[in-house]
């Protein structure tokens, strides 16, 4: 009996060291998430930034004339309070966001949320400096931040409406890692939407006037709004919408009762497709002059859309011929085509993302400058390219919005909406359009001469043949060392 009480005891010891042990794991591994959450964060922070206040918005005075310093900034001298605005609150975001990568190590700031709320301030303080130097006038600056207030609330509204009947301790329970994985794909497109938003929102395309002159342009304005204003308005409420859209996201994805149901509701969603929209309407209006080239490039997405639509029809038609299959293991069938879906999942949204990041950029600010004046029939802000080598600019403009179209399309068919199960392995195809965009965008835009594009195309063929050989001696080395083995075991 007394041997049967130290059994117990020693039992219900183990039970309750092994719990603690767990419930420890448990803490270090949401501790390693927050790290890794606030890490990325500041460093989104620190980049976008660090260039916004060596390049403000703007632009910088060419030379000294009319009592300016050439290399001070143009809004400073034109707009200071609205320049100090966007200055110390850029400055802000950045030093905290420094201080934060340096003191993330800290688990005592970590366990309070200190660094969490640190974030929280950056965030506001991106809100306030792209407001300020996005804008020339109080209206628009307070438009702009009221899109971010008109995100929030929806979202709020949308939690609150769509989960009232939801247990949602249960649910979180039970789909713990699911919300994070999910809440991680989500923030990655935040941060892709928001630093390619606040770099284009505070240096538009066009550029800036650089001196007040005859014909009532004003030194720091955008050249687009002069020229084109209602096409730069379309850009800039497309572009601002996409990045009040991401950041607000980033704030919500921090907290972790707002993102949880946010996610489950779809309203999460809703916003990252929200931002995905406004970055490709800002791009149909600011990479191009002209309506029709617009056009075009919104009928990329629609053929995008048919061409994964016809891929996806095949393959349904595909199966159904087949008819159903029967199989004894098909518990694992199940699990592993889960984990294959999961892998190329997460193979294919970073490339989606690349490719979205650097067609956006090239595609706002194209290869070979824009004119700075409306001389000799050239209009300023336009592309230089385009009125020197329009068949080159063409092969470019039409090879990086394809690329970046695709990106998109596919970035918002990877999120993983309810009764929505797309074949994954069917946006190989848009990827390899993306690949292949990039590849002509690339070969039009980095040089002047089509032999050398040519010849930069033909680099294709020698990388494949070099992988070729490399898989060709290592397929050889594995038979030659399979045939050794053999001879040895028929020695023996």
């Amino acid at each position: 009996k007394k041997c049967w009480g130290h059994n117990l005891l020693k039992l219900i010891h183990d039970l309750f060291s092994t719990n603690k042990e767990s419930a420890a794991q448990q803490d270090n591994k949401l501790l390693e998430k927050n790290r890794s959450l606030v890490m990325l964060l500041a460093t989104l922070v620190v980049s976008i930034t660090y260039a916004a206040g060596l390049d403000p918005p703007g632009g910088l005075w060419p030379d000294d004339r009319d009592g300016h310093k050439g290399g001070d900034p143009v809004l400073l001298a034109t707009h200071p309070t609205r320049y100090k605005v966007f200055f110390y609150s850029n400055s802000v975001a950045f030093v905290t966001s420094l201080v934060v990568i340096v003191m993330v190590q800290s688990t005592l700031l970590l366990q309070h949320h200190i660094l969490h709320a640190a974030m929280i301030l950056d965030l506001f303080g991106l809100i306030t400096a792209y407001a300020a130097g996005s804008g020339r006038d109080f209206t628009t600056s307070i438009y702009v931040v009221a899109l971010a207030g008109v995100v929030l609330v929806y979202v709020v509204i949308h939690i609150v409406f769509f989960t009232l009947e939801d247990n949602m301790d249960q649910v979180h329970q039970r789909d713990a890692d699911k919300l994070d994985k999910r809440r991680d794909m989500l923030l990655l497109l935040a941060i892709l939407a928001a630093t390619l938003t606040y770099q284009a929102g505070l240096t538009p395309p066009g550029g800036f006037w650089s001196a007040d002159d005859k014909f009532g342009h004003r030194a720091g304005f955008p050249v687009f709004l002069d020229n084109y204003p209602r096409r730069y308005s379309a850009f800039f409420y497309c572009n601002a919408a996409s990045f009040m859209a991401s950041v607000t996201l980033i704030v919500l994805l921090v907290n972790p009762t707002l993102y949880k149901p946010g996610i489950r509701c779809y309203a999460l969603y809703v916003c990252t497709v929200v931002s995905m929209f406004g970055l490709m309407g800002a791009y149909a209006a600011g990479s191009s002059r002209h309506l029709r080239t617009s056009i075009y490039v919104f009928t990329l997405v629609a053929a995008v859309f048919a061409f994964l639509t016809i891929q996806v029809v095949i393959f349904l038609m595909q199966n159904h011929r087949r008819g159903p299959t029967v199989n004894v293991s098909s518990g694992k069938v199940a699990s592993d085509t889960g984990t294959e879906e999961k892998n190329l999942r997460e193979y294919l949204m970073p490339i989606g993302v690349l490719a979205a990041s650097v067609t956006y950029q090239t595609g706002l600010k194209p290869p070979g400058g824009l004119w700075q004046d409306n001389n000799n029939g050239h209009t300023a802000g336009n592309s230089i390219l385009h009125d020197t080598d329009r068949g080159r600019y063409r092969a470019f403009f039409y090879s990086n919005s394809t690329s970046f179209m695709a990106s998109i399309v596919v970035i918002v068919l990877l999120l993983p909406w309810k009764g929505l199960h797309l074949p994954l392995g069917r946006m190989y195809a848009a990827i390899l359009l993306d690949m292949l965009g990039l590849l002509v965008a690339y070969a039009a835009g980095s040089t002047r001469e089509w032999e050398t594009s040519s010849l930069v195309i033909a680099l294709v063929v020698p990388v494949l043949a070099y992988i070729a050989a490399y898989a060709a001696v290592f397929l050889f080395r594995n038979k030659c060392q399979c045939g050794k083995g053999r001879a040895n075991e028929d020695s023996a």
